[in-house]
């Protein structure tokens, strides 16, 4: 009778805490999932891109296959006239990470002119660079580049600041290579709805407007 009972209170404890986290994730999935596209062909054109970042390597310097797939991503668009300028907004916190620039040499690899990038370095979190992209890069009707599952909250947190914002779907990694990501993604829509809803969470830095010339 004991071990039933402790088996009770166990899952009323697991269902109080999952209850939040699966509200959130249907929620932010929900609310814009029908602003996902895949299709080159289908997705309206648009003046920008914000390409959202991620580190080139991983621990053991293999290639981030989120890294290449959105790299991809952004370079089909451009060369398919959907957009006409890229802002890269990463992760720029040593001079041993530096995203925006390995995401805009990647770009220029590919063939995209210098002149049609423009480099956010203080795209530390999702929130940072969707904010940042409209309060000192002055774009608010924007293509946002990333994996499915990473445009849907970026999307989300867009929708809060009158953001108008499409995403434009990278490949995805595969379960099988990656679990990890999907897991930490429920966590972060928490974390989102949290950082907009009750936090009311700013990105670390703004600072004087950048002109982005397209």
């Amino acid at each position: 009778m004991k071990l039933f009972k402790s088996f009770l209170q166990g899952m009323l404890i697991l269902l109080i805490l999952l209850t939040p986290i699966i509200g959130c994730h249907f929620w932010v999935k929900i609310q814009t999932q029908d602003r996902l596209y895949s299709d080159i062909n289908a997705i309206p054109k648009k003046n920008v891109a914000l390409l959202l970042g991620t580190g080139k390597y991983l621990r053991r310097g293999y290639i981030n296959r989120y890294f290449q797939y959105r790299i991809n991503a952004a370079v089909q668009l451009y060369k398919a006239g959907k957009i006409k300028h890229i802002i890269a907004s990463g992760d720029n916190r040593t001079k041993y990470h530096n995203e925006p620039m390995d995401m805009k040499k990647s770009l220029m690899a590919r063939g995209v002119p210098k002149e049609a990038i423009t480099l956010d370095y203080a795209g530390f979190r999702t929130l940072d660079s969707v904010v940042r992209c409209q309060k000192i890069f002055s774009q608010n009707d924007i293509i946002i580049v990333s994996q499915a599952f990473h445009n849907q909250r970026a999307l989300f947190i867009a929708d809060f600041y009158d953001i108008k914002a499409i995403g434009f779907n990278a490949r995805g990694v595969p379960l099988k290579h990656d679990i990890k990501t999907p897991i930490r993604e429920y966590l972060a829509r928490i974390k989102a709805v949290l950082d907009l809803y009750v936090l009311k969470t700013q990105p670390k830095f703004l600072g004087e407007k950048v002109e982005v010339v397209f």
